[in-house]
C-alpha cells in the first residue's frame, strides 16, 4: 500500500469526526517546515466528503485551507458548480503561495477528468483582472501529462500568449505590483511546457517573442531558453550521417 493509500484509508475511518480530520491532518502536514505533505493533501482531496471539502477551503489555517482547495477539484469534476469555481478564482488570488499552489493543483485535477472544463476555466482566468488569477490560469494548464491532449497543448499555448501580453500592455510602475511579478516568475517555465506540448507550433509562437525588447518579455523568454525541455527543441542534437 502507498503512503497516499494509507492516507485515504486513514481518512475513510474518520469520515464521521471532522474534528479528528482536521487533527490527522494538521499532525501530518509537514509544517512548519520546508515543503508540506502533498501526498496527504492529494488524499484528502480523493476521499474528503464535499462538506467537509469546502469548509476546510474556508478554513484559516493555510494547511488546511490547501487540503480544501485541492478538494474542489474533485468536486467541480463530481457536480459542475459556478460557485465551486469561483471559489477556486477567489483562492488564486490570496496572499499565501501554498495556496495559489493548491488552485494549480486543483486545475490539474480538473484537466486530468475534465479537459474541456480546464481548456473552459483557463480560457477565462487568463483575462482576468487580477494577475494573480492569469497567474493560476497558466499554472494549472502547463502541466506536461495534461498536454498530449493536442486541444489542450493548444490552449496552453493561447494561455501563456494572453499572459504574455497582458504583462507587455502595461505601464511601468504597474509592473512592480506582487502580482505581476509573480505571473512573470511563472512565465518564465510555462512558456516552455508549453511549447514542449506542441512543438510545431509552441516553437514558432515563442519565437515571435525573442526578439522583443520588453524587459519583461524578454527576461519571460531568457528564463525559458534555460530550461532543458526547451533546450533540446532549440538545439536538437547533430544526428551524424552515415
Amino acid at each position: 500500500m502507498s503512503v497516499r493509500e494509507e492516507h485515504r484509508a486513514a481518512l475513510r475511518a474518520l469520515d464521521d469526526d471532522p474534528a479528528a480530520v482536521r487533527a490527522y491532518l494538521t499532525a501530518r502536514s509537514g509544517l512548519p517546515g520546508p515543503r508540506a505533505n502533498l501526498e496527504l493533501i492529494g488524499a484528502f482531496a480523493d476521499v474528503a466528503p464535499a462538506g467537509l471539502v469546502l469548509a476546510l477551503a474556508d478554513s484559516p489555517d493555510e494547511y488546511l485551507r490547501c487540503c480544501g482547495t485541492v478538494g474542489l477539484g474533485r468536486l467541480v469534476v463530481d457536480v459542475p458548480a459556478r460557485a465551486r469555481t469561483d471559489l477556486l478564482r477567489v483562492r488564486a488570488a490570496e496572499g499565501s503561495w501554498r495556496v495559489r499552489e493548491a488552485v494549480a493543483m486543483a486545475l490539474q485535477r480538473i484537466g486530468d477528468a475534465e479537459p474541456a472544463t480546464l481548456r473552459s476555466l483557463a480560457a477565462s482566468w487568463v483575462d482576468d483582472q487580477d494577475p494573480m488569477v492569469r497567474r493560476a490560469a497558466v499554472a494549472g494548464i502547463c502541466e506536461p501529462r495534461l498536454l498530449r491532449t493536442p486541444t489542450t497543448a493548444t490552449a496552453a499555448l493561447d494561455a501563456c500568449a494572453a499572459a504574455t501580453a497582458s504583462i507587455h500592455a502595461l505601464p511601468s510602475d504597474a509592473r512592480r505590483d506582487p502580482g505581476v511579478r509573480a505571473l512573470r516568475q511563472a512565465l518564465g517555465y510555462c512558456w516552455s511546457v508549453a511549447v514542449a506540448g506542441d512543438p510545431a507550433a509552441g516553437l514558432a509562437r515563442f519565437a515571435a517573442l525573442r526578439g522583443s525588447d520588453d524587459p519583461d518579455v524578454a527576461w519571460i523568454v531568457r528564463e525559458n531558453e534555460k530550461k532543458t525541455r526547451l533546450r533540446r527543441l532549440l538545439d536538437p542534437p547533430d544526428v551524424p550521417s552515415r
